[in-house]
């Protein structure tokens, strides 16, 4: 059953980096397709934060590539440069994609609410589960070895995969809210919005393949502790 646990993890990390992989060129693309409205990445996340009433929270430029979030706590959007200088499709969907999660968070969202309740819970297993599971396994090849520890490490784990499932609809929202948006704002036109649309969708797989690799992980978990207790 080992065996299946380290299939799966090389199976969804080829996934995982074809995915990345194709993420990255399509911005590569649109970061080379200007949008009609001239508008930098800065300046959309502007826009789209008054369009919407959102005046508290603050725009930063971040170093890295695709290294763009909007963090709660202190309400900022963070940028990176390509993004908050960029004046393209690519720039112009990153940015209204992170400001939908500031718009998710001033109008009090529920999933967005949910994640952020998980996040103490998941901090915790993140850094535990793999250590306990490995533990449980490893008891478990003793001659009646408890397989109690194996649980833990599955309930653990199981808080991380609830975590990357609620997290999906919240990226999907994010994007939705952030096409609207362009459309309505006239900061794209309609090649422009099939584009970006494009863009987002590859981004939004990155969370999908996360999603989908976390449940077959804990399904593999659990039909060794089931496994285990029938024998």
């Amino acid at each position: 059953m080992t065996i299946g646990i380290i299939f799966i993890s090389v199976i969804f990390m080829v996934i995982g980096m074809a995915v990345q992989s194709q993420l990255k060129s399509k911005f590569k693309t649109y970061s080379q397709s200007p949008t009609s409205s001239q508008l930098s990445g800065q300046e959309i996340a502007k826009k789209m934060l008054n369009d919407n009433g959102i005046y508290d929270v603050q725009i930063t430029s971040v170093e890295g590539s695709l290294t763009d979030h909007y963090n709660p706590m202190n309400k900022t959007v963070n940028l990176s440069r390509d993004v908050y200088e960029g004046r393209n499709i690519a720039a112009a969907a990153v940015a209204a994609h992170e400001c939908g999660h500031a718009v998710q968070h001033a109008t009090a969202y529920s999933m967005l609410m949910l994640r952020s309740k998980l996040v103490p819970a998941v901090q915790l297993s993140s850094t535990l589960s793999q250590w306990v599971i490995m533990a449980g396994i490893g008891f478990m090849g003793f001659g009646g070895g408890n397989s109690t520890i194996l649980l833990i490490g599955i309930v653990l784990f199981a808080t991380t995969t609830l975590f990357s499932l609620v997290t999906l609809p919240v990226e999907f929202d994010a994007s939705a809210r952030a096409l609207k948006w362009l459309t309505y704002a006239n900061i794209t036109n309609a090649p422009e919005q099939e584009k970006a649309k494009d863009a987002l969708k590859w981004a939004a797989l990155t969370y999908v393949v996360a999603a989908l690799a976390s449940i077959a992980m804990l399904v593999q978990y659990i039909l060794i502790y089931v496994g285990r207790n029938r024998d």
